[in-house]
C-alpha cells in the first residue's frame, strides 16, 4: 500500500496547486493523480532499495485538457523522491519538451509547496560544439590541412561569405554570455546544413583532452544533470542510453521512475534505434576516398610504430570491401523490382521488399562478407582511435604530437562511426530470424545520388516489444506511459502488442474535461463516391469542399495521400485556391503561422496538411473551427515494416486488416479529430468524407471509437 505520509504529500501539493490558481479540481486529473500514485509508489523493494517485484509499469490514456503533466508531476515527484529515485520525463517533441522546462515545472513549484530541481537534457547534437566553430573561423589555418583530406566526413572548411558572418556573430554572443551554444536558444532558425557543421558527435569528441571542454555548451549543460531531481529529456535519448545498457547519460533505470510523455509514439521511437540502412554507391565512393586520403597522410608523415602499420593496413582491405560492395550493387538491380510508393510524408520512395524479410541465397552470402569486412575495417579503427586516446593523453609516445593527436582524432572517429554503421547493417541483412520471433524486414530503396541514382539496403526490427520488455519495462524501477491515444478501438491490446507491456501493467483511461456533444458536431456526408475509387473520390471532394467549408473562419483538411491532397488543389477554382496554404511549399510553423495570421485579419484560411498536421498541431478557438478528413487513414500500403508485420500475422494465422489495419486507422481517426477541440471553449465541426465508417462493421467500430461528438449522419 502507498505510505499514508506519501498521500498527504500528493493530496496536499494538488489542494495548495489549485488554490493558489483558482482552479477547481478536474475529476480526470484527480483519477490520473490516483492511478499514478498507486502503482508508482506501492513498490516492493529489497535491502538495498531496488525493486524486487514484478515491473511497475502504468498506461494512462488521459483526453485533452485534462491537465496530464500536472497530474504525473504531482504524483510522480513527490513518490520519486521518497523512493530516494530520480525522476525521467521524456516527451516526443522538442515543444513539449520545453513547455515542461519552461512552463509547467516552474509553476508547479511555485504554487503545489513542492521543492524539487530539474533541467533538461538533450542530446550532442542540440549544442554548439566550439572546436568546429573555431576551425571554421580560422579557415586556412594550417592546423586544418589533415581535415581537407576528409572534407566528405563533414570536415568541408570552405565558408562563405553569409556563414562568415553567422559564425562570428555566434563566437560574439558565446564571448559577451549572450547565448549558451544551445541551438535551441538561437534568435533565429538555423538552417539543418548550417547547424551540421558546427556540432559533433560521441565519435568524433575529443572530451577532456578538447582545449575546449572547459566551455563546451554540451558539458556544461550535463554537468547541472547529476544532481537533480527531475530530468526532462526526448523518447530518443532515453532509448539511446538504455541501448548502451543504461545509466551512461541517464541514471540507471534501476534507480528511476520513468514518465513517457505522448507514449503512443515509443514504439515507433524503438523501432527506428534498432533501424539500420547504408546506401551502395556512396559508400563504395567513401572507401575509394578514404583509401586515397590514407595512403596521402601516409606520404607525407613517416609515421612509425603501431599508428603507421595499422593506416598501412586500411587502404587495402576498403578498396577490397568496395569490391564485394559493387557485386552486391549488381545482385540488388537484378532482384530488384522496384514499386512506386510514397512514404508517410507523401515523398515518392520506390521500393523492393523481400517477403517474409527472407533474402536471396547469394545475396546473403554477399552481405555476410561485407559484414565481415566491415568488421575488420572497424576494428582497425577502433585500435587507431583508442591509439589515438593514448596520443592525446601524452603518456604513450605513439609517434606523433599529442596535439597532431588531438585534431586527427575526430576524423578517425568519423571513419569509425561510418564504417560501424554498416558492419550494423551487414549484420543485421543477414541474421538468421529465429523461428518463434518476428523477422526482420528487409528491403531495398531507389535513392538519387547526385545525376546517378543509388541504392539504399534497409533492415529494421518489425515490433519494439521484446526491445522494450527486455531493456527498459524488467529492468526500470516504475515507469507511466501516458497520452490522449493509447487505446485503438476502445482498448489497450494494440499498444500491449506494439510496446511490449507486461502482463500485469495497469491501464487505464480517465475522461477527458470537454463536453464534446455540446461543443462539436461529427458529419458524414454522401458525396456519392467511393474512397477506394481514387479519381471519383478526389472529384467528388472538389466538387464539395467549398460549400462544406462555409462560414468557418479556420480551417483543416487532412489528406491519407499528397497526390490526393494535390490534385484536389489543382481542381479547386482559381480563386477559391487563394485561400490554402498547402504542407510542403514552406515550413510546417511557418505554414501554421501564416494561416494564424490570416484568420487575425479577419479572413478565413484553410489547411491541406498529410499526417504531420493531424497530430500535435494545436489550433485553438477560431484558427480551427472545422476539420475535415478526406478518408479513413489506412495506414500506406507499402510501408515496409508495417507490411512486414502484417505478412507475419497472417503467417500465424491471424487477420492483419483486424489487427493491424483497423485499429492504426482508428488510433489516427481520433488524433485528427483531436485537432478540433483545444481548449473548454472551442467550438466547432468535424466532416469525414468516408461513407465506409457506415457502410463497413469495421467502420462502425471505428466510429464508435471516437470522441461522443453530436452525429449527423446523411
Amino acid at each position: 500500500m502507498i505510505s499514508t505520509e506519501l498521500k498527504t504529500t500528493i493530496q496536499g501539493a494538488y489542494s495548495r496547486f489549485l488554490e493558489a490558481k483558482s482552479l477547481k479540481p478536474r475529476y480526470g486529473q484527480r483519477l490520473m493523480i490516483a492511478e499514478v500514485a498507486k502503482v508508482l509508489g506501492d513498490i516492493d523493494t529489497d535491502d538495498e532499495g531496488r525493486r524486487s517485484g514484478e515491473p511497475a509499469i502504468v498506461a494512462v490514456e488521459a483526453g485533452t485538457g485534462t491537465g496530464k503533466t500536472v497530474a504525473y508531476s504531482l504524483a510522480a515527484i513527490p513518490t520519486a523522491k521518497a523512493a530516494g529515485k530520480r525522476l525521467v520525463i521524456a516527451t516526443a517533441t522538442v515543444a513539449l519538451q520545453e513547455q515542461i522546462v519552461y512552463k509547467d515545472l516552474p509553476d508547479l513549484m511555485r504554487n503545489s509547496g513542492l521543492n524539487f530541481s530539474f533541467a533538461l537534457a538533450k542530446g550532442r547534437g542540440r549544442y554548439m560544439c566550439l572546436s568546429k566553430l573555431d576551425m571554421l573561423l580560422q579557415e586556412g589555418h594550417a592546423q586544418t590541412a589533415t581535415a581537407q583530406l576528409f572534407e566528405e566526413e563533414g570536415f568541408k572548411i570552405e565558408v562563405d561569405e553569409a556563414s562568415q558572418k553567422l559564425f562570428t556573430s555566434m563566437i560574439e554572443k558565446l564571448a559577451g554570455n549572450k547565448w549558451d551554444g544551445d541551438r535551441d536558444s538561437w534568435s533565429t532558425a538555423l538552417e539543418d546544413a548550417d547547424w551540421a557543421r558546427l556540432t559533433t558527435d560521441h565519435s568524433q569528441c575529443t572530451n577532456r583532452h578538447c582545449p575546449n571542454f572547459g566551455q563546451c555548451a554540451f558539458y556544461k549543460a550535463r554537468e547541472g544533470m547529476g544532481k537533480v531531481d527531475v530530468i526532462v529529456t526526448n523518447h530518443d535519448m532515453v532509448l539511446a542510453d538504455l541501448a548502451l545498457g543504461g545509466g551512461a547519460v541517464l541514471p540507471d533505470p534501476r534507480d528511476t521512475i520513468y514518465v513517457f510523455d505522448e507514449g503512443h509514439h515509443l514504439p515507433d521511437k524503438a523501432i527506428g534505434h534498432f533501424a539500420h540502412y547504408t546506401r551502395l554507391r556512396s559508400t563504395a565512393d567513401w572507401l575509394e576516398t578514404t583509401a586515397k586520403n590514407l595512403t596521402k597522410l601516409l606520404a607525407q608523415h613517416p609515421l612509425p610504430g603501431d599508428l603507421g602499420k595499422l593506416i598501412e593496413q586500411v587502404p587495402e582491405l576498403a578498396r577490397e570491401i568496395k569490391t564485394q560492395q559493387q557485386f552486391m550493387f549488381t545482385a540488388c538491380e537484378q532482384v530488384a523490382d522496384f514499386k512506386p510508393g510514397e512514404d508517410v510524408e507523401g515523398r515518392e520512395r520506390p521500393r523492393h521488399r523481400f517477403v517474409g524479410g527472407v533474402i536471396p541465397e547469394h545475396m546473403r552470402e554477399m552481405g555476410i562478407e561485407l559484414k565481415k569486412g566491415f568488421a575488420r575495417l572497424t576494428d582497425l579503427f577502433t585500435r587507431l582511435t583508442d591509439l589515438l586516446k593514448e596520443g592525446m593523453d601524452g603518456e604513450v609516445n605513439i609517434g606523433i604530437a599529442s596535439n597532431q593527436a588531438e585534431e586527427w582524432y575526430p576524423l578517425f572517429g568519423s571513419l569509425l562511426s561510418r564504417s560501424s554503421g554498416n558492419w550494423e547493417l551487414w549484420t543485421a541483412f543477414t541474421v538468421e530470424d529465429p523461428e518463434d520471433n518476428p523477422p526482420m524486414a528487409r528491403w531495398l530503396t531507389l535513392a538519387e545520388s547526385g545525376s546517378l541514382f543509388d541504392i539504399e539496403v534497409n533492415a529494421s526490427p518489425i515490433l519494439a516489444a521484446e526491445m522494450l520488455r527486455r531493456n527498459l519495462w524488467n529492468v526500470a524501477y516504475g515507469a507511466l506511459v501516458t497520452s490522449a491515444t493509447l487505446t485503438a478501438l476502445g482498448t489497450f491490446d494494440r499498444f500491449r502488442m506494439r510496446a511490449g507491456l507486461p502482463k500485469k501493467a495497469v491501464t487505464a483511461v480517465v475522461p477527458s474535461p470537454f463536453h464534446h456533444a455540446d461543443a462539436g458536431v461529427l458529419r458524414v456526408p454522401n458525396l456519392n463516391a467511393d474512397p477506394r475509387d481514387a479519381a471519383a473520390h478526389t472529384a467528388a471532394i472538389i466538387r464539395d469542399l467549398p460549400d462544406l467549408v462555409e462560414g468557418s473562419r479556420g480551417t483543416l483538411v487532412l489528406f491519407s495521400s499528397r497526390k490526393q491532397m494535390q490534385d484536389v488543389f489543382d481542381g479547386l477554382d482559381r480563386d477559391w485556391r487563394k485561400q490554402v496554404f498547402i504542407q510542403g511549399n514552406l515550413s510546417k510553423q511557418e505554414t501554421l503561422n501564416k494561416h494564424k495570421a490570416r484568420v487575425d485579419g479577419g479572413d478565413s484560411s484553410v489547411l491541406f496538411g498529410l499526417a504531420s498536421f493531424a497530430e500535435g498541431v494545436d489550433l485553438p478557438g477560431a484558427y480551427c473551427e472545422h476539420v475535415v478528413i478526406a478518408k479513413i487513414p489506412f495506414s500506406v500500403p507499402d510501408d515496409p515494416v508495417e507490411a512486414a508485420l502484417a505478412e507475419w500475422i497472417e503467417a500465424r494465422g491471424g487477420n492483419p486488416f483486424m489487427e493491424i489495419s483497423v485499429p492504426d486507422a482508428s488510433l489516427k481517426l481520433v488524433q485528427a479529430c483531436g485537432r478540433l477541440l483545444r481548449t473548454e471553449e472551442d467550438r466547432g465541426t468535424i466532416t469525414l468524407l468516408d461513407r465506409r465508417l457506415v457502410t463497413q462493421r469495421y467502420g462502425k467500430a471505428i466510429l464508435n471509437a471516437l470522441p461522443p461528438f453530436r452525429r449527423e449522419i446523411s
